[in-house]
């Protein structure tokens, strides 16, 4: 059976490997068991480009990619034609908001359409969230979203290239940076460790690493970033790390929560 995500009142099936008229089949079943499914659509290609985003065919029901997704509390407006999304970070998203302290400054270098930022928003103490994006539609739909969950005074939507901003404006002015897109956080990492205040703080990095059944995810993405880190005679400490998903045969989503001493 396919596997897929729910998105509001949409349905996303992940993998297009049956003959249409079996997705198609599968696609009523989801919406007969799930009464508030609006639109089936199919995943037909991978995610692709600097924006993230991926190709979609339209199965059942309304022929619409946008819809609101609701987590913890916090509306998200999105658009699955312009943009990635996946509901299956929510507890990883209310993970790192739960470690925000008072007044810290945050800066999110890949915001999206601003899900982790909003939910930090809405569940931390944070006294700002920069939240930078290179889509442009992502970067517009950040703006509703802060306006739809009314965080105008905490969160800030940049549109641009979080490498050029960071080093233009960010530079020792974050308490912590997340880095929630693992294809360009370890080529950034040590932007990321250039905007905390001082070279100090705290650093969300994720990873996509690939790891046979002998081997742990979490040990190859620290022996990575320490070799990276010791390059630049860092001091730090990785004070947690996990296995956020499982993108495909022996690939792995990591995070890795580093202190920057």
């Amino acid at each position: 059976m396919p596997s897929f995500d729910i998105i509001g009142d949409i349905a996303v099936i992940r993998q297009f490997y049956k003959t249409e008229s079996e997705v198609k089949k599968f696609a009523k079943e989801i919406i007969k068991k799930n009464n508030h499914i609006k639109t089936v659509l199919c995943q037909t290609t991978g995610i692709n480009g600097d924006y993230r985003t991926r190709q979609l065919k339209w199965l059942l029901g309304e022929q619409k990619t946008d819809t609101i997704y609701s987590e913890f509390g916090c509306k998200f407006y999105l658009d699955l034609d312009f943009i990635y999304f996946s509901p299956r970070l929510s507890s990883e998203r209310m993970r790192i908001a739960n470690q925000i302290r008072t007044k810290e400054t945050v800066l999110n270098m890949f915001g999206g359409i601003g899900s982790f930022s909003l939910i930090i928003a809405r569940y931390a103490p944070a006294l700002k969230i920069f939240s930078i994006d290179i889509n442009p539609i992502a970067t517009h739909l950040t703006l509703i979203n802060i306006n739809l969950n009314k965080v105008r005074k905490k969160v800030v939507a940049i549109f641009g290239d979080a490498e050029n901003l960071t080093h233009a404006y960010f530079l020792q002015k974050a308490d912590r940076v997340l880095m929630p897109l693992p294809e360009k956080s370890y080529g950034l990492l040590w932007i990321a460790i250039n905007a905390l205040k001082n070279k100090k703080g705290h650093i969300h990095y994720y990873d996509f690493i690939h790891s046979n059944k002998k081997e742990d995810p979490i040990s190859k993405g620290i022996e990575k970033i320490t070799k990276k880190l010791l390059e630049h005679n860092i001091a730090f400490n990785i004070e947690f790390g996990k296995i956020v998903r499982s993108i495909g045969p022996n690939w792995y989503q990591i995070v890795l929560d580093t202190k920057i001493l």
